[in-house]
């Protein structure tokens, strides 16, 4: 698929711009436009029609992290975004290249990630009929705009900085999603004339309507059950969720992607629980629901119809499109969460209210959330707490599609506003921890980052423990082995159904983390684990942890 690989994973390099010129080449052109954005850092790997890229990078300041996949690259990159809330790049080549990536763009679409993918096309005056030109398929940017927000093409070295521009703009003034740019490769090579380096301009944070925050802020001051829910869009309002949950006295329930944006140990946290019966029935009987960054899908509450409300509902989402899907809101506040919820506490007549009811509440909820879920879940208990227990305040954990993780981690894997997990939301991806494990060490790597995945998902993705061995960092990675794909499994069972293709033969993990370089080890009970992964948060090296699923 590519033609050349680069021996290492990862080249730091300090930035020594050329001198501005009048006549660029695409490559270099589109560089200088990521440096102009602040980029320092792309994810990748080299091919024969994106060396122009390649050779540049270095001149500008941008270092390199080359995954052993186009889907790795595109995981790592989209981790990096979320940890440091700035765009992640990353690079392909043609064809094979950029269909690889497209997964990884479908999950940074679905999770509201500021992906940036970028990869050479045809050349400008390439025929319509296929000439069997190297990586050739007829439309790449048709191929992407079905995944990102939008594929553009560019069709001069002028328009390269503008498209970079505008996929910035993009980032920074509407709910993020990933773009797409494409250059054909001749003009990749080519030398024209590049225009003076164009950046996205700031952008203000967007506050809702002041007349619809004076009837949000009236309703809540009248409510007697208010309840919150937050998305990953209120990530940057962490504070103000705070201030407002406490101030009407409100328990909170997040989405995967909202996890710990309040404390989970915080006494009116429900932690990640819509998918909990118990906390649906709850959530319905409110008189007051503020959903704050969130879809309420189904990949949120695990129905396939919307959670029947009585109460009226609240939306604060910077996508406008989003108070008329699934539950529309009886008040829309189209705005940046931060902003919005600043305005709003302003304007709510309300004194705090006494917090004593609402905290029992919050621990039934909890308690009844646990005992419903006990006979499927009990079994991996012991062993978060024992990961619990050996992580920092702010540790990073990605996680794969995988049971340990929306039935394990997610719910019972506590943590603070400080840390950070990482999940594959909605689009569902298999193969997202490993390799966003990485884009998340490489974004931070003083902070303690544990990948949590099942046998299945790691295996999709597993070549990238010779990524993470290059960065000769701490990076842990757990991995609960069940022999196969679990939840498929378990669905064909109870479809009553004799389970076909899901079924591994059990295979040593260990040994193959030691083949690329790494540590490999097996816990066969959670005082194991706790040892094993303290010392591999130590190690200058990744550490592949695998507990079988007889031993959890």
């Amino acid at each position: 698929m590519t033609s050349q690989h680069q021996p290492a994973a990862i080249a730091r390099h300090s930035p020594t711009p050329p001198p501005d010129r009048h006549h660029l080449t695409g490559g270099e052109a589109l560089v200088r436009a990521l440096a102009a954005h602040g980029v320092t850092r792309a994810f990748g790997i080299p091919g024969t029609h994106n060396l122009e890229i390649y050779r540049h990078l270095t001149a500008y300041g941008v270092a390199h992290v080359a995954p052993r996949h186009e889907q790795g690259a595109g995981y790592a990159a989209d981790a990096y975004a979320r940890v440091t809330g700035t765009p992640g790049v990353a690079i392909t080549t043609t064809g094979p290249a950029l269909l690889n990536i497209a997964a990884a763009v479908g999950q940074a679409y679905s999770d509201s990630v500021p992906l940036l993918v970028i990869s050479p096309g045809m050349p400008l005056r390439h025929p319509r009929q296929s000439t069997g030109l190297l990586h050739e398929m007829r439309s790449q940017s048709e191929a992407l705009r079905n995944v990102a927000a939008f594929s553009h093409r560019v069709s001069s070295v002028a328009e390269i900085g503008a498209a970079v521009a505008r996929a910035f703009t993009l980032f920074r003034s509407e709910r993020p999603r990933p773009a797409h740019i494409e250059i054909p490769l001749d003009l990749l090579e080519a030398a024209e004339p590049a225009g003076p380096p164009r950046t996205a301009p700031p952008v203000a944070p967007r506050v809702a309507d002041a007349a619809h925050i004076e009837q949000a802020a009236a309703l809540l001051a009248h409510a007697r059950r208010p309840a919150l829910v937050l998305g990953g869009g209120a990530r940057g309002a962490a504070a103000q969720c705070l201030t407002l949950a406490e101030q009407l006295a409100a328990p909170v329930a997040t989405t995967a992607n909202g996890k710990a944006i309040v404390d989970e140990e915080h006494p009116l946290s429900l932690g990640v629980s819509l998918h909990s019966p118990a906390v649906q029935e709850w959530l319905t009987s409110r008189d007051m629901v503020l959903a704050v960054g969130t879809e309420l899908a189904e990949s949120d509450i695990w129905l396939t119809e919307p959670l029947p409300l009585q109460g009226q509902l609240i939306r604060m989402d910077l996508d406008p499109a989003q108070m008329y899907a699934g539950v529309p809101a009886d008040v829309p506040l189209v705005g940046d969460a931060a902003a919005t919820l600043d305005a709003l506490t302003t304007a709510l007549a309300r004194s705090a209210s006494d917090p004593t009811h609402a905290h029992a509440e919050a621990a039934a909820l909890k308690a009844a959330r646990d005992t419903e879920s006990r006979p499927r879940d009990a079994h991996w208990l012991p062993y978060l707490e024992a990961i619990r227990g050996t992580l920092a305040p702010d540790a990073v954990v990605t996680s794969d599609s995988a049971q340990c993780c929306y039935y394990g981690a997610l719910p019972h894997l506590t943590l603070g506003p400080r840390a950070r997990y990482l999940h594959p939301t909605g689009f569902g991806t298999l193969g997202y921890a490993l390799p966003a494990a990485i884009g998340a060490k490489a974004a931070h790597p003083d902070r303690q980052v544990v990948a949590l995945s099942g046998d299945g998902g790691l295996q999709f993705s597993i070549q990238e423990l010779a990524t993470a061995t290059a960065l000769q960092q701490p990076l842990a990675v757990v991995v609960f082995d069940n022999s196969g794909y679990g939840e498929i499994r378990d669905e064909m069972k109870a479809r009553g159904d004799a389970p076909l293709a899901v079924d591994h033969a059990r295979m040593d993990l260990p040994a193959l983390a030691r083949a690329y370089g790494a540590h490999g080890a097996t816990a066969h009970s959670p005082e194991e684990l706790a040892k094993l992964l303290s010392t591999a948060l130590t190690t200058p090296a990744p550490t592949l942890i695998v507990v079988p699923e007889e031993s959890a």
